[in-house]
Formats: C-alpha cells, sequence, structure tokens
C-alpha cells in the first residue's frame, strides 16, 4: 500500500471516529488541496453546521462532503425540493445536476440568497435533496468567456477530476528530503518592466510564480530553460502559482503545457477567466500581425482544465512543504498578493505581484498584514524617487478638463486602456462625470476586449470595493450597465462612423498602442487636429505609447499587402497620471512601512533600473531592511 493510500485510510478512520455513529464515511479521497469525503447520510451532516468546521479545524485540511451517488434522489425531484427552499428573488437561472459527484451547481443573480446566512440555505438545500450544492453568480451583463469556461469545465469534468486527484496525492505525498533551504530563482522582469517569473524551491518542492511576455519584445521571454526551472523537465515542477491576469504576468503559462507541464495552476476565478480571454486574444493579435504564436488555442485550455481557483484568505496546502494563501493586491479583478509559507513554521514569503495600495474607485487597497513574513519580493514599477503619482481626485478633475476642453472646440477624445482594470476604472469616472453634469453626456465606445472584460467585473462583484460591489447587487444600480456604453461590435465601419460623427469618447485596447483597435483610431482620428489621444496608464519602455508619449509625430502602421505605412499624428498627445494600478514611490514605500510583520529582507523586482534600485535604496535607509535589486538568473538562499 502506497503511503498516501495509508493516509486516506487513517484519514477515514479519524473522520470515522469523530462523527456521530449514525453517519456513514464510505470514502475519502484527495482532490486537489481538498479532502472530499462521501457519505450516505448527507443530510445528517448538513444537519449540524460546526460538525464539517471542526473536522477541518481538527485534520487543518480542507473538507467537501459528497453524498454516494445511490442515496441521491433523482434530478426531477431534487429540482423541485431545492427550488421550495430558495427565496424566490434569488433569481435562480439554471441547475446542472452532476449525478457522479452529487453535486448541483445553481446559478443564480443573487448568490448571497442561495448561500444565506453563514451557509443556513445551502445546509437546508442538502437536508431536503441530498445533493451537494454549489453557487455561481448570473453575470448582470453576458459574458462569452464565463459561459465558455463554465461550459468547458463542465465537459471536462471527468479529466478534472483526474487531475484534481494526481494533484492530491502529490500534495499529501510523503515528504523526502532532510535538508532544509528556501531559494528563490529570477526568471525575468528583473530591472525591467514584463516578463514576470520565478521560482521558488525547497528540497521538497519547486514551485513557479508567473510566466509573463515584455510589452513591446517578441522574443525577450522568462529563462524557462534553465535547470531550476524547466530544464530538468517540465514536471519537475510541482506547482504554478499566478498572481493576477494581466499578459506581462500570465501570457506565456499556457507554453508550459506545451513543454509537457501536467500541474495545477492556483489563480482566484476571476483570474482564471481573464487569463482565457488575454492569452486568446494575445494568440489572435500575433497572428494578425503575421508572427507565429508560441503556442495553440488548446494549450489556453489545458490551462483553464488545470487551473485551481482559491479565494482570499484560504490557507492551502498546495505541496507537503507549502501553504499558500491569497490576499487582495488592489491592482486589478482578482489580483493576489501570494504568501507562502515553507514548512512547519520553517520561513514565510511573499510575492506582492502588482499592487495599489490605496483604495480605488475599483479595489480596496492591498493587504499587507500577515501571520509572518521574512522576505517579500516587491515590485517596482513606479519605485523611482520621483515617482509620485497626481492625487487620484485631482487626475479625475484634470481628465475632466481634457475632456471637456477637447468637447469645446469639436473633438473627440481617444484613450488607449488597458482592457482589464483601467478601462472599468475609467468608465467609473466616466459615468459618474455625466451623472453629475461635470462632462457633456455622449457616447462612451468601447473597443477590443473591454466590454468583455467588464462583463467578467461585473461576474465577481465580491473581488470589487465594498461600496462598488453593494451597488453592483442591485442591478438598478450598476454603473457599468449605463445607457451611454457602447460595444464597438461592427468592425472599421462602425469606427470610422465614429470618427466621422459627433463629440464622443473612445476607450480602446491596447493601452501601450503595441498593436490591436488602437492602431485604427489612430489612423481614423489621429490626422484631425481637434481630437485629443489622452494616455492614463503605464508606457514600457520600446513600446509604441512610449514613443508617442516622448513627441513622436509620425508612427509606422500596417498598410496594404502587409506594407508598413506612416500616419503623422495631429491630435493633440495628453498625459494625465494617478490612474495606474500599480502603487506609486509613497504607496510601495507605505506598503512595507505598515506592513506587520515587517519583513527582514526585500527584493525589489518588476522596475526599470533606476526604480528598481531608487526603491531598494529608499526601504534600506528609510527602514533600515536588507534590500536587493537582483539581475534576471540570479538565485537567493535564505536558510
Amino acid at each position: 500500500m502506497s503511503t498516501v493510500e495509508k493516509q486516506l485510510d487513517d484519514l477515514k478512520e479519524t473522520i470515522a471516529s469523530e462523527v456521530p455513529p449514525d453517519i456513514s464515511v464510505t470514502e475519502v479521497k484527495y482532490e486537489g488541496p481538498e479532502v472530499v469525503v462521501y457519505t450516505r447520510d448527507p443530510r445528517k451532516f448538513a444537519e449540524d453546521g460546526d460538525l464539517v468546521r471542526n473536522l477541518a479545524s481538527k485534520l487543518r485540511k480542507r473538507i467537501t462532503i459528497r453524498p454516494d451517488p445511490d442515496v441521491l434522489s433523482a434530478p426531477e425531484k431534487a429540482r423541485e425540493e431545492i427550488m421550495a427552499v430558495i427565496p424566490e428573488d434569488a433569481g435562480v437561472t439554471d441547475l446542472d445536476f452532476h449525478e457522479d459527484t452529487g453535486e448541483v451547481v445553481i446559478e443564480a443573480q443573487k448568490p448571497g440568497m442561495v448561500i444565506g446566512r453563514h451557509g443556513s440555505t445551502l445546509r437546508e438545500i442538502t437536508q431536503e435533496s441530498g445533493w451537494t450544492p454549489e453557487v455561481v453568480r448570473t453575470p448582470p451583463i453576458e459574458s462569452s468567456t464565463v459561459s465558455n469556461v463554465r461550459d468547458f469545465l463542465k465537459t471536462e469534468r471527468d479529466d478534472r477530476r483526474r487531475i484534481l486527484e494526481k494533484v492530491g496525492r502529490q500534495i499529501h505525498r510523503e515528504e523526502m528530503a532532510d535538508d532544509e533551504y528556501v531559494r528563490i530563482t529570477t526568471l525575468g522582469c528583473c530591472r525591467e518592466v514584463g516578463r514576470a517569473s520565478f521560482v521558488l524551491s525547497t528540497p521538497e518542492t519547486r514551485i513557479l510564480i508567473d510566466c509573463g511576455d515584455k510589452p513591446g519584445s517578441e522574443d525577450e521571454v522568462p529563462y524557462l530553460q534553465v535547470q531550476e526551472a524547466l530544464g530538468a523537465g517540465a514536471n519537475t515542477i510541482d506547482a504554478v502559482v499566478l498572481t493576477h491576469a494581466h499578459l506581462d504576468h500570465s501570457a506565456l503559462i499556457p507554453l508550459l503545457f506545451k513543454y509537457g507541464y501536467d500541474g495545477p495552476i492556483y489563480c482566484t476565478e476571476p483570474t482564471r477567466d481573464l487569463m482565457g480571454l488575454l492569452t486568446l486574444d494575445y494568440l489572435d493579435v500575433a497572428s494578425k500581425e503575421g508572427r507565429t504564436p508560441p503556442y495553440e488555442s488548446e494549450m489556453v485550455r489545458e490551462a483553464i482544465k488545470h487551473c485551481i481557483p482559491l479565494e482570499y484568505g484560504d490557507v492551502t496546502d498546495i505541496a507537503p512543504d507549502v501553504k499558500l494563501t491569497f490576499h487582495n493586491a488592489g491592482h486589478i479583478l482578482g489580483s493576489a498578493v501570494s504568501h507562502f509559507h515553507i514548512g512547519d513554521g520553517l520561513y514565510n514569503v511573499a510575492f506582492s505581484g502588482d499592487i495599489h495600495y490605496e483604495d480605488t474607485r475599483l479595489f480596496n487597497g492591498a493587504v499587507n498584514d500577515f501571520p509572518r513574513v521574512e522576505t517579500l519580493v516587491m515590485e517596482s514599477t513606479y519605485g523611482g524617487r520621483n515617482d509620485y503619482q497626481t492625487d487620484r481626485e485631482d487626475s479625475e478633475e484634470r481628465l475632466i478638463e481634457v475632456i471637456n476642453e477637447t468637447f469645446d472646440r469639436g473633438g473627440k477624445v481617444v484613450i488607449p486602456a488597458f482592457a482589464v482594470g483601467r478601462s472599468q476604472e475609467l468608465m467609473l469616472v466616466l459615468e459618474e462625470a455625466m451623472r453629475e453634469d461635470k462632462i457633456p453626456t455622449v457616447p462612451i465606445h468601447l473597443d477590443g476586449m473591454i466590454w468583455e472584460a467588464t462583463a467578467i467585473h461585473t461576474t465577481y462583484p465580491e473581488y470589487l470595493r465594498d461600496d462598488l460591489r453593494d451597488r453592483i447587487f442591485h442591478e438598478d444600480e450598476n454603473p457599468f450597465l449605463a445607457d451611454q456604453f457602447n460595444h464597438i461590435d461592427g468592425g472599421e465601419e462602425e469606427r470610422m462612423d465614429v470618427a466621422e460623427g459627433d463629440e464622443c469618447i473612445v476607450l480602446s485596447t491596447s493601452g501601450m498602442v503595441t498593436g490591436g483597435p488602437i492602431m485604427s483610431w489612430l489612423e481614423h482620428a489621429g490626422p484631425d487636429p481637434d481630437n485629443r489621444l489622452v494616455f492614463v496608464g503605464y508606457q514600457a519602455q520600446g513600446t509604441m505609447g512610449r514613443r508617442i508619449q516622448s513627441g513622436w509625430d509620425e508612427i509606422p502602421i500596417g498598410g496594404e499587402g502587409g506594407r508598413t505605412q506612416r500616419l503623422t499624428l495631429n491630435m493633440d498627445v495628453e498625459t494625465v497620471d494617478g490612474f495606474s494600478g500599480h502603487a506609486d514611490r509613497a504607496g510601495l514605500m507605505n506598503f512595507v512601512k505598515t506592513m506587520n510583520p515587517r519583513p527582514e529582507k526585500v527584493l525589489c523586482v518588476h522596475g526599470d533600473e533606476r526604480s528598481v534600485q531608487d526603491l531598494s535604496s529608499g526601504l534600506y535607509h528609510d527602514h533600515n531592511i536588507r534590500t536587493f535589486a537582483p539581475k534576471n538568473l540570479e538565485t537567493f538562499r535564505f536558510l
């Protein structure tokens, strides 16, 4: 008998001894980080709200209770029983029964009403029907991404269970190593912005954190080929952790599966969906620009299938010697500060990913309160000595001034924006400004993936700022449903009509002018000096956005037959700081200053050379912390 099988037998005996004698335990399995307990008495489990909680506390495991398939009532009968329990105001739109696991997926407009206070309605559903409920939100704005991901995972349930059981056995395998150390190897984003990637290693485990591209570069990718990463084989990596979905962190995650990786990806649920959206678009843009994509769309589906979503605050075993906890990073939807607890109190490392420390219109500020942290790996995008962003309110006032000035002369405002995060932030600013008559109410055209990304935001309001979440729960107060928002879905013809029409605002991807529909808007709106191009986000070195920001007024665009033509920009160019999803110098310093506990060491990464060195020096002098500004391919040993 294997160690894992013996472990499962012991778990089954322990669980059986802890539950009342009239509750059966027929089987115990590992599925990913969870222990799944099968029983012929799901109703009795549901009757005692503390039973599962006490078991999880005793075993220090996440526990899911499932009914044996042979004790389930028929789906037709169960549907009636379930609908009789759920309040009508919950707005149930679908029930999907899975007889192999005894789970019923309930899709509802108001999931909170299906869950009930402290899960009371969920327990009542199981008491009445015997089925184990899982609740998902009906998107207020129809999202093809959310629907496609849910449908895909439904069709792949058998394969996904195989993956989860395999992962569960890996997590709960016996520890073999006698040595003790913690190492971090930098594979990208050191003294540069983009291609974020790191390996966290112990004698027992190897974890890859992020795997992104570099904006404005086609061939600079993370150093995955080194021995510490995939050089010894893709399956020497035990787990992948994705901090958020922006392409400079996620673009090459699917490439891992092309190389043979078959393990888990830990991320939040919205990060999973956004990764699917952004990486598929990444492939589409590469194809349209005549570049060979690094992987096929099938690899994106593999990545989604291997995702294990975690919620903020859940402490989760991801290896025999590593526990992972996600915390809100305040950057984009689902972005996470990733905290790793290694060994039995041996060492703790936190990776900030990208963070915004102060509250924004979209998100609560980043969490920096942890049980323990010895080393912090910290983004430094705006870590330079003079990288202080304009106050958010001043930035909004300046944007409103720019828009009114442009409309006064009969022009249009074109804003290159990242589809995820900055676009939704701007939508909230513009909707409020029009509602309060600070700017004229005109159409706001959303081009590229912005509308789809917005739909995903409304699917996961629990990840948004508290007051915004409360508004979205009531559909008539959902600011993203304002009438002035128009999704551009008519291609070049619609863009030309908008460019030749009345005053309006255009939000278009790509945010750094590296391709996509923004190139069409420059072509249609750029020659008119009454129009204005407004930058509101970071423009990385080497991108067209940085060049235009620096004064370029002639830019290359694709012409007929693949020939490159030059376009003269007569439109004004304006930069309005303060809308970045990144903390500025003060925010980064305050994140560390107020961090509980204060880390012993900080690795400053994800910033140009000046930014990381300035931040590293500032943290050392102000807080007497050992700091580093590593280069790519350095390895740090902490024990």
